[in-house]
């Protein structure tokens, strides 16, 4: 695959929270698809936290060139939207709200103290959510003799693929997702090893997002 149709992005919303000199962070990332969607989550953080000194925020949506925006929120200019949205650009993540919300504590931190506290609230929150590998993937459904399955079974976990929706009848059917530049490998693969007789069909390519451990989360892109 190559990395222009990858991205990482985060499977669901998190928050962390920090204390500086008796000022409160709360640092809270959200899963975009849009700026239409950012900007209406960030209202709804507004609301619950309304009474905060600042709601200071970023976002990146958008493949390719991503659309980004970013508010210091009452802050001295650079000291917080910029370095929570640096936090997204580093990880990289795409699709995503980071909004970190101050209750100031009394004691003032300095232009440094406030890039600081700004970029951990963001990291903390990041840290505390599930990164995705998101890239397009394509499922693959087989069908196959019981003579052939075994055969065909080991060598693809032994590819790594996991097999799904399993079914036994008078034949065995199954499926399993490939990365779709692997797609045509895969196939092939399958005809060698049952001489042609299986029946294969592969979808159409969707984004799936892989979870650390190896998981899966399928549609993690609007495609409309």
């Amino acid at each position: 695959m190559s990395d222009d149709v990858t991205f990482h992005t985060v499977e669901a919303e998190a928050e962390a929270e920090i204390i500086i000199k008796k000022s409160k962070f709360i640092g809270r990332i959200v899963p975009v698809q849009s700026a239409a969607e950012a900007e209406a989550e960030l209202a709804k953080i507004r609301e619950v936290h309304k009474a905060a000194t600042h709601n200071c925020f970023a976002y990146r949506v958008g493949l390719g060139v991503p659309i980004e925006r970013f508010s210091d929120d009452g802050e001295p200019s650079g000291t917080a939207g910029r370095p929570i949205l640096e936090v997204l650009r580093r990880r990289p993540v795409l699709n995503a709200l980071v909004v970190v919300t101050r209750y100031f504590g009394g004691t003032l931190l300095g232009a440094n103290g406030l890039i600081r506290a700004y970029a951990d609230g963001a990291a903390k929150a990041m840290d505390a959510a599930t990164v995705l590998r998101c890239l397009p993937m394509q499922k693959l459904a087989v069908v196959c003799d019981y003579s052939q399955y075994g055969k065909l079974e080991y060598a693809l976990q032994e590819d790594g693929f996991s097999l799904e929706d399993k079914e036994y009848t008078n034949k065995v059917s199954f499926s399993l997702w490939a990365e779709t530049g692997d797609t045509e490998k895969v196939l092939e693969k399958v005809a060698n090893l049952t001489g042609g007789q299986a029946r294969m069909d592969a979808a159409k390519p969707e984004y799936v997002g892989v979870r650390p451990d190896g998981s899966m989360v399928h549609s993690v892109l609007n495609q409309g």
